[in-house]
């Protein structure tokens, strides 16, 4: 599943890949009403494919082909285990067109093909089989009632959900959205990112290969005011799932107030802190650990480490250890398998990420590692050290491979300047003292704190945040199921009309 091809073998695939050009609406692929949105190449700005902007006339004839696919009863009645087969189905099949896939996700969003072949693919088909394995093992409840009654608490599938996909991991967050959703029988629109809907548009296709029925997974290419907006507004959409922006996150909820009251779960951004107390022992791991978390995927990552907070002791002898990692950081041609970073997602984005660089130079604070492109296109691991705590790198979320260095004297000024954020996504804590680190953890406001290591769990543990990273609900785990079911109780009352009278 992980192995890697040759950059001439990724380079010939993509010249001869099969591109998806239309909106995937009721089992096939038509074309959107909207204008022309050109899907690019971000390494090289040259144009992928054209695909039609789905207007309101599209979504709402999405809508009510995946009302009717809900209401027929179709899906729901295969019942557990059918529905099993068929998402199990549909990973042999992403399985099997692996390096398709792979290239396809890489070519779109900029993504070094390393990751893209080796961690976004088999995670995506990993978290549709886990979602796929627990369909038949998640059991309802009864409460405790009376001898003449019987309470039964049950889950039933909202209906029909709309998904809003981030383009910093396209395939990945796919598959966080439509294994949950799929597994507990709901029917689902996916809006992916305007910037890069190859992925979604060809998992569609396969999940109707693999058994899917018609009008019950749909991919909508489009932007957000126009396309997410009506899935956001769309009375036949019961619930949407958003990953996102959290000034995009907002919107969502006016939709809803403005609309169907639908339910709304948010996972929004993130100004992640690792702290790195003086007691710390292996720095060489630490650093690994803080390179990895801040420039995986370009830094292009809701949960990357944006902030260390590191204590004086330690710190010059850690930054000496994480530019000597930050250097084998290789940056370039994302389809050469050798690069550990390929380039940011558009030129705008690029733009901006540059722009924290030159404006914070103006402010008399430079990089004391990298911070310059050759390509215009991507950068390698950026470092600023000694950063106020209200600086905007210290409190905006970036998106870019940028490390701002900040310095704590003490344990509870370390946690202090971590929780001195709006957000609350994620955070480490790397301490030689268990009851230090678990006490840290415990005072962090963040969903999810790692210790001794970066990461964000697994499929089991559920993900999102605190504060203004989100609510409403959780990605991964049984966690997932909850936020597309809703709970019904049903009581049946068992006495007899005769209280005289005994059975």
């Amino acid at each position: 599943m992980t192995e890697l091809l040759s950059l001439d073998d990724y380079q010939s695939l993509a010249a001869t890949i099969n591109i998806p050009s239309a909106a995937f609406i009721d089992g096939s692929f038509k074309n959107g009403n909207g204008s022309a949105l050109p899907i690019y190449n971000p390494a090289t700005d040259a144009v992928l494919t054209q695909i039609a902007i789905a207007t309101d006339a599209d979504v709402d004839f999405a809508a009510q082909k995946a009302r009717e696919a809900f209401d027929s009863g179709q899906f729901l009645a295969m019942g557990p285990a059918q529905r099993k087969e068929i998402l199990i189905r549909l990973c042999k099949l992403m399985t099997r067109n692996r390096h398709e896939l792979a290239v396809l996700e890489s070519i779109d969003s900029g993504k070094p093909i390393q990751d893209c072949a080796t961690i976004d693919l088999p995670e995506a088909i990993n978290t549709i089989k886990w979602h796929a394995e627990s369909i038949d093992k998640i059991y309802d409840r009864t409460a405790p009632a009376s001898e003449d009654a019987l309470a039964m608490i049950v889950r039933e599938p909202l209906g029909v959900v709309g998904c809003i996909l981030p383009w910093n991991f396209p395939l990945l967050m796919l598959a966080w959205k439509i294994g949950p959703a799929l597994a507990a029988g709901n029917a689902v629109i996916v809006k992916p990112a305007e910037q890069t809907s190859l992925t979604a548009l060809r998992v569609a296709e396969l999940a109707t290969e693999a058994g899917l029925p018609r009008g019950i997974l749909q991919i909508l290419p489009g932007d957000g005011p126009t396309t997410g907006a009506a899935i956001g507004k769309n009375p036949l959409i019961d619930m949407v799932s958003f990953t996102g922006s959290t000034e995009t996150g907002r919107h969502f909820l006016r939709y809803a107030a403005d609309s169907n009251l639908k339910e709304v779960t948010l996972e929004c951004g993130g100004k992640n802190p690792a702290i790195v107390l003086d007691d710390a022992t292996n720095l060489d791991s630490v650093a690994e650990h803080i390179c990895s978390g801040a420039f995986w995927n370009m830094g292009q990552n809701c949960s990357a480490i944006s902030r260390l907070i590191v204590q004086q002791g330690i710190k010059d002898q850690l930054i000496d250890k994480i530019t000597h990692f930050a250097s084998h950081w290789r940056q370039g041609n994302p389809l050469d398998p050798a690069n550990r970073l390929g380039v940011l997602v558009e030129n705008a984005h690029y733009n901006k990420v540059a722009g924290y660089i030159n404006d914070a130079a103006k402010r008399g604070i430079t990089p004391i590692f990298g911070g310059k492109s050759d390509d215009n296109k991507g950068f390698g691991p950026v470092l600023f050290d000694n950063i106020p705590p209200d600086d905007a790198l210290a409190t905006e979320e970036i998106f870019g491979p940028i490390l701002s260095i900040i310095t704590a004297h003490s344990v509870d000024e370390a946690l202090h300047l971590a929780n001195q954020s709006a957000y609350g996504l994620t955070a480490s804590i790397f301490s030689n003292s268990g009851k230090t680190a678990l006490r840290a953890a415990r005072h962090i406001k963040a969903g999810t704190v790692t210790v001794n290591c970066y990461g964000e769990g697994d499929n089991t543990t559920p993900f999102g945040g605190f504060k203004q990273s989100g609510f409403g609900g959780r990605d991964n785990g049984s966690d997932a199921h909850d936020q597309f079911t809703q709970t019904k109780t049903i009581w049946v009352d068992l006495s007899d009309d005769d209280p005289h009278q005994i059975a």
